[in-house]
C-alpha cells in the first residue's frame, strides 16, 4: 500500500436512530478526514467527526439526486488518492440496496484500499421498532428483502414474483411506496392471499416514525388516504399481526417528541440519555461552554490560604471540577481544607464532592441560593470566613446574604460561562418547519445565550408551538423576563426533576 494513499471506509449508519451505529462505525466517523454522507444517514452522527473534518452531503432520494452515483464513486477515489481517510456514511447497511457494492468496485478498480463496516438495515430495524419481528417460530422462518424501486409490471423483471409471492413468509420491500399499488397487485396475482397483513413503517426508529397497518387488498387505499410516503418500509406477512402485542417503541412516553437540550456539550449527556430512554429524540444545541477564568489570581490566593476558611460552598458540579483541577495544579489536595465545613447545592454537586474524597456537611432541601442561606443561618456569623468558588456570572443573592450575616465572604471565579457553539441557522430552520417540540433550559445562562445565539426578531412567534421547560423557578423567571412563555417548571431542581416535570406535562406521571 502506498504510504501517501488514503483509505475509504464504507460505513452503515443504521436506520435513523443514532444509537444504532456500530462501535466500529463510530470509530470510522471520529478518525475521518472527510465524511461523505447521504440522506438516510443520521446527520447527528457527523457531530462525532473531528472538528477539522470535511463534511460532504451527497443525499439521494427517489425523486432527486444531489450527486449521481458515478460522481460519488469518482469523489471517493479522488479524495482517497490524495491521502485522505474517507468515511462514506450510508443509511442502513452499505450492501443492502445501498449501492455499496458499486462503490467498493470503483475503489478496487482504482487500487484504493477500503473496508466495509456493516450497519443495521432498516429492513430489520424498522419492523422491530414497529413491534414486528420479521421471523417467528409460530409464523415463518423465511424472510426476503426486496427492492421496491423496480416497476413490478415491467417485462423481464429481476424479481421472481411467481416464486417470491408465496415462497417467503415475510416480504420486506425497501423504498417501494411509489410502487405500492403495483406491488400488492403483483403479489395477489401470484397467489398471496388478499387478506395477508401488511404494515408500512415510515422513518423507522426515528421520532417521526409512523406505522400504517392493513392488508394486501386495502393498504394502497389507506396509504393514499393518509398521504403515506417514502422513506418507508413495506412488510408483508402474518408476522404483522404481532404488532398488537409487541409495539414497544411507539408506546414510550416521549415517542415522537424532539427535545432541544441547551446545556454545554460536557453536561448534555445525562439529559439526552434520559430523553432517548423515554422514546424521544434529543437535539443538542450547546448554548454555554465552560472556560477557564481569564485571571486565576483570586482563586489561587484562596487556595493558598485555604486553611483559613471555616465554610466552603460549592454551587455546581462545574465549580467542584474547576476548583479541584486548580487545587491539583497548585500541587495541593483536600488536606489543605482542614476542618472547613462543606456545603453543596444539589445532589449532583454533593456527589461530585464525595467523588473527590469529601463528606458534605450541608445540602439544602431546595437546590438554590435562598435555601442555602436558610440552612446556614445560625451556623455562619460575624467573622466567619466563607469561600465561594463558582462561575463568573453567578447571582449575587448568596454572597450578599452571607455578608449581611456578618460573614467574611471570598467570592472567587473558578470558571467562566462562555457562549456555546450550537448551529443557530440550522436551528432556526427547524423551528420554522415545526421540527422541534420542546426546549429545555437548565440555568439562566442557557436562556440568555439561547436568545443571543438565535439573534432573531419574533422569537416568541418562532417558539409559538414549542413547549418551554425549565429546571426551576430561577431559570423560569429569567425565561419569562426575556419574553418566553414557560410551560414546565420542575419542582425538584435536578435533571431527574426536570424529566419528571416533562412527563407530568405530557400526562405520564402516574403511568
Amino acid at each position: 500500500m502506498n504510504k501517501n494513499q488514503g483509505m475509504v471506509y464504507l460505513v452503515g449508519a443504521g436506520p435513523g436512530d443514532p444509537g444504532l451505529i456500530t462501535v466500529k462505525g463510530l470509530d470510522c466517523i471520529k478518525k475521518a478526514d472527510l465524511i461523505i454522507y447521504d440522506r438516510l444517514a443520521c446527520a447527528r452522527l457527523t457531530a462525532f467527526a473531528h472538528p477539522e473534518a470535511e463534511l460532504v452531503y451527497v443525499g439521494k432520494s427517489p425523486e432527486q439526486h444531489s450527486l449521481k452515483q458515478v460522481e460519488i464513486n469518482r469523489l471517493l477515489v479522488e479524495k482517497a488518492a490524495k491521502g485522505k481517510t474517507v468515511t462514506r456514511l450510508k443509511g442502513g447497511d452499505p450492501f443492502v440496496f445501498g449501492r455499496g457494492g458499486e462503490e467498493a468496485e470503483a475503489l478496487w478498480q482504482a487500487g484504493i484500499p477500503f473496508e466495509v463496516v456493516p450497519g443495521i438495515t432498516s429492513a430489520i430495524a424498522a419492523p422491530a421498532y414497529a413491534g414486528i419481528p420479521v421471523t417467528h417460530r409460530d409464523y415463518t422462518s423465511v424472510v426476503a428483502i426486496i427492492t421496491g424501486n423496480e416497476d413490478p409490471l415491467k417485462e423481464n423483471s429481476a424479481i421472481p414474483w411467481e416464486k417470491l409471492s408465496t415462497g417467503a413468509g415475510t416480504l420486506v420491500f425497501l423504498m417501494g411506496m411509489a410502487n405500492l399499488n403495483k406491488i400488492t397487485e403483483r403479489l395477489i396475482a401470484n397467489g398471496r392471499h388478499p387478506q395477508t397483513p401488511v404494515a408500512l413503517v415510515r422513518w423507522g426508529t426515528r421520532p417521526e416514525q409512523r406505522t400504517l397497518v392493513g392488508t394486501l387488498e386495502d393498504i394502497s387505499l389507506k396509504a393514499d388516504q393518509s398521504a403515506f410516503a417514502n422513506p418507508a418500509v413495506i412488510i408483508v406477512g402474518e408476522v404483522v399481526s404481532l404488532r398488537e402485542k409487541l409495539n414497544w417503541f411507539e408506546k414510550k412516553p416521549l415517542f415522537g417528541k424532539r427535545v432541544l437540550v441547551t446545556r454545554s456539550s460536557e453536561q448534555a449527556g445525562t439529559l439526552s440519555a434520559a430523553i432517548g430512554a423515554l422514546g424521544g429524540e434529543s437535539l443538542e444545541f450547546p448554548t454555554i461552554s465552560v472556560a477557564e477564568p481569564e485571571d486565576y489570581t483570586s482563586l489561587d490566593n484562596a487556595i493558598k490560604n485555604l486553611h483559613d476558611f471555616s465554610v466552603i460552598i460549592f454551587t455546581s458540579v462545574n465549580g467542584v471540577k474547576s476548583f479541584f483541577k486548580r487545587l491539583r495544579h497548585q500541587g495541593k489536595d483536600i488536606r489543605e481544607m482542614g476542618s472547613a465545613r462543606i456545603c453543596a447545592i444539589g445532589p449532583k454537586t454533593k456527589g461530585e464532592l464525595e467523588n473527590s474524597g469529601l463528606l458534605v456537611d450541608y445540602v439544602p432541601e431546595e437546590y438554590r441560593a435562598e435555601k442555602v442561606i436558610e440552612e446556614l443561618r445560625g451556623k455562619v456569623g460575624p467573622g466567619t470566613k466563607v469561600l465561594l468558588p463558582r462561575a463568573d456570572i453567578a447571582r449575587k443573592v448568596l454572597p450578599d446574604a452571607l455578608a449581611a450575616m456578618g460573614a467574611d465572604v471570598s467570592e472567587v471565579t473558578a470558571y467562566r460561562t462562555a457562549m456555546g457553539g450550537g448551529d443557530a441557522p440550522v436551528l432556526k430552520e427547524m423551528f420554522k418547519h415545526k421540527e422541534i417540540d420542546m426546549v429545555t433550559f437548565t440555568s439562566s445562562s442557557t436562556v440568555r445565550n439561547f436568545i443571543k445565539m438565535l439573534d432573531t426578531t419574533g422569537l416568541k412567534d418562532l417558539l409559538k408551538d414549542v413547549t418551554v421547560a425549565c429546571i426551576g423557578p430561577i431559570t423560569a423567571g429569567t425565561a419569562r423576563d426575556m419574553g418566553l412563555n414557560v410551560d414546565v417548571v420542575a419542582d425538584n431542581y435536578t435533571i431527574e426533576g426536570l424529566i419528571e416535570a416533562v412527563l407530568k406535562f405530557y400526562g405520564w406521571e402516574n403511568k
